[in-house]
């Protein structure tokens, strides 16, 4: 049952962390030498009675542009979910820019990269016919990679496929100015000795390259095991960070110089779910949802010598997490997120939200 739009604020909050990397020798950090993050003007951005998720953010061209998935059949695999994309001046008032979906398959997890001029919106695509696909037929070698993307903000070209993804499912995207690289989960081998979505063990996280956004060619793996959603920086000296999920207690933590061929990989402490690795000022600011004896959580950490130091658990709980960022300054920023620990008439309700984070 469809329901209509509804736009009321609701009192929410996402996961961040602010993480302090570097390659130098571990040195002693105070907790009290550590920053504290202050959480602001907590509103929600869209609510349409379906299951609205999986956020993304970007500020280009001297706008705000927020992207996630909706669908009136919930978190799992269905061709009726749609890609939205919202754009605004100040970030309060909020219009509808774009929404797309690709026929027979389920659009999801949206992400932005601004490359050579153009504003590109990612999506990664279940094959799933008409409809909504039972789980034990979801398939990774059915996965396939689409765009679509825009020089000014108001025409949009695509969707389009991106060739060298079929059976990968893309998600996150970096670039150095000349080079796209993109996070691209797939079966060791394209494997077809299991159906489903693949067991961990089988499963490996590929960097992709392209020139124009568009065309993808293999660099190297970034995970060999346990592939999964991955979150990339690219640091001053073209480093790029990659902090990815995985399945289990702990998140995986690796680099890679170019030609981006080989990666020092470690784990960090914590499980960090749509995880989310974004520039603030001099630090690295790190996004996501953590499981918790009482639930899945949002919680604030400072990665420290890649040790975190928990901060603060948020209000949260249920299907949530999957953050975006903006940059306003070095002590202010914006986060959206999702969340479905709220409800109304009885119903759970899954919602896009915002707020602003300030350094102190």
């Amino acid at each position: 049952m469809r329901f209509p739009r509804q736009r009321r604020p609701i009192v929410a909050l996402v996961s961040i962390a602010i993480i302090w990397l570097a390659d130098c020798p571990p040195s002693a950090v105070a907790d009290d030498d550590l920053p504290t993050v202050r959480v602001e003007n907590v509103r929600q951005v869209f609510h349409n009675g379906e299951h609205n998720a999986f956020t993304d953010l970007i500020r280009w061209q001297g706008k705000y542009w927020l992207t996630f998935r909706s669908c009136p059949d919930g978190h799992m695999v269905s061709s009726t979910s749609s890609i939205v994309v919202l754009s605004s001046n100040d970030a309060k008032t909020w219009q509808t820019a774009h929404r797309f979906s690709v026929p027979l398959r389920d659009t999801r997890d949206p992400h932005f990269l601004s490359f050579k001029g153009k504003l590109f919106i990612y999506t990664g695509t279940w094959y799933s016919g008409d409809g909504k696909l039972a789980r034990d037929k979801y398939d990774v070698n059915k996965h396939l990679g689409f765009a679509v993307w825009t020089d000014d903000g108001k025409t949009w070209n695509g969707p389009q496929q991106l060739e060298g993804t079929y059976g990968h499912y893309i998600w996150r995207a970096v670039t150095d100015g000349d080079t796209a690289y993109l996070c691209a989960r797939r079966k060791s081998g394209y494997s077809e000795a299991e159906s489903g979505a693949g067991g961990a063990s089988i499963l490996e996280g590929a960097l992709l390259a392209s020139n124009d956004g568009l065309n993808w060619r293999f660099r190297s793996l970034f995970q060999t095991q346990k592939g999964n959603e991955t979150a990339f920086q690219m640091l001053s000296d073209k480093t790029i960070l990659a902090l990815s999920r995985e399945k289990g207690a702990t998140s995986q933590l690796a680099r890679s110089r170019p030609p981006y061929v080989t990666w020092k990989r470690g784990q960090l402490p914590l499980f960090v779910g749509g995880p989310l690795l974004a520039k603030w000022g001099d630090q690295l600011l790190v996004g996501g949802r953590r499981n918790t004896d009482a639930g899945p959580k949002m919680a604030l950490y400072w990665l420290v010598d890649n040790d975190l130091k928990s901060i603060a658990e948020l209000p949260s709980g249920g299907d949530n997490s999957y953050p975006g960022f903006v940059q306003i300054d070095s002590k202010h920023g914006l986060v959206s997120w999702y969340s479905s620990h709220e409800s109304k008439d009885g119903r759970t309700i899954t919602a896009v939200y915002l707020a602003d984070v300030v350094k102190e």
